[in-house]
């Protein structure tokens, strides 16, 4: 098999030739560095692309920007009044310090921008399709609608919102869902057939099961079912404490869960998750990117990937990381030294250890 056949074998529920050891993107490699090349060449990747534009705003919003010290200040201009933004670089990261919306009175002004659609970027998909062919599978990195008032409010202000106002929440993401649909849409009819839906975590970390009931489950069932309709995969980001939301996803109709953190990083029982969503839908995961395969030796993480071989392979099930996007060269080479390990559990050898 190809490793594109030996994921979507996975996906599809399938036994593939051997599980699919599947790093999620390149981290920080260098794409043209010959361990990049490598790392597409000898494991299973997945490939995310952006579609471009503003998903939530349109083309028709009106912003301008401008520094102060290391800080990047965007004004976005409403019929209803500005709003602010601060954005913080240093030399090791950067972050938000000052979000848009710091109410509902921002919220309604953020909603008041006339809106126009932008168009999918589909062309760069089909390019990155074509170039990667049968080394991995290209996802179109999607923010599903729950995005909208999580990009645009503090944490607490987003949280704050669903407690005091949750009217204007629904509001917002039953606006944001029929923009992000009606952008899946245009996508799926240009060629796009895979995409990663990202955002469930804002509800499932931050506002519990009645927030992920009412603002996630409805927009992204609805949102699955458009990609279904024309052959494509939806495939669920949603870190964290997960084990209590795994019937949730299989009602959502998703055909793969990344990352799965299990413990001390997250509550999922591999085991478990299988026997619980077995038949529904495809696991991925669940080895930290930067806590285990950058830092563990590697006779730690294979014993590790075996016992998760164990619990959740052969069939419907992906090993994989947990899609930091921060690895460098030596998880990487990690990762393609579990290929063999990947390997040895599609025969049936027992473990080295043994």
């Amino acid at each position: 098999m190809t490793s594109r056949q030996r994921i979507l074998a996975a996906i599809n529920l399938e036994i593939p030739d051997r599980v699919p050891v599947s790093p999620f993107g390149l981290g920080r490699l260098n794409p043209e560095s010959e361990i990049a090349k490598r790392l597409i060449r000898e494991t299973d990747p997945f490939i995310e692309v952006g579609l471009g534009g503003n998903i939530f705003l349109g083309r028709a919003v009106k912003t301008e920007s401008y520094s102060e010290g290391n800080d990047t200040v965007t004004v976005i201009h409403t019929p209803k009044g500005d709003l602010v933004s601060r954005f913080r670089r240093t030399e090791v990261t950067g972050y938000t310090v000052e979000f848009p919306c710091k109410g509902p009175e921002d919220v309604e002004k953020l909603l008041s921008i006339p809106f126009e659609p932008v168009e999918p970027d589909v062309d760069r998909f089909l390019r990155r399709k074509e170039e990667i062919g049968e080394e991995g599978l290209v996802l179109a990195g999607l923010p599903n609608a729950i995005c909208f008032p999580a990009t645009y409010l503090s944490p607490q202000d987003f949280c704050l919102l669903w407690a005091d106002e949750p009217d204007l929440m629904l509001r917002m993401v039953e606006i944001a869902a029929e923009r992000v649909n009606e952008f899946v849409e245009k996508a799926c009819r240009g060629g796009v057939d895979a995409f990663r839906i990202i955002g469930g975590e804002y509800a499932t970390e931050q506002l519990g099961p009645k927030g992920f009931e009412a603002l996630v489950k409805p927009f992204d069932r609805d949102l699955c079912e458009i990609i279904h309709r024309y052959g494509g995969i939806a495939y669920y980001h949603n870190h964290g404490r997960v084990s209590r939301y795994l019937e949730d996803f299989a009602e959502i109709g998703i055909d793969a869960l990344d990352p799965l953190e299990i413990p001390p990083y997250g509550d999922v029982d591999l085991a478990d998750a299988k026997r619980r969503v077995k038949g529904k839908y495809c696991l991925v995961g669940p080895l930290d990117d930067m806590e285990v395969l950058e830092k563990r030796d590697f006779d730690y993480i294979r014993r590790l990937a075996w016992k998760c071989l164990e619990a959740a392979g052969p069939d419907g099930y992906i090993l994989g990381g947990t899609a930091s996007g921060t690895y460098t060269e030596r998880a990487a080479i990690n990762f393609i030294k579990l290929v063999e390990v990947s390997k040895e559990f599609s025969v049936g050898a027992k473990p080295r250890w043994v």
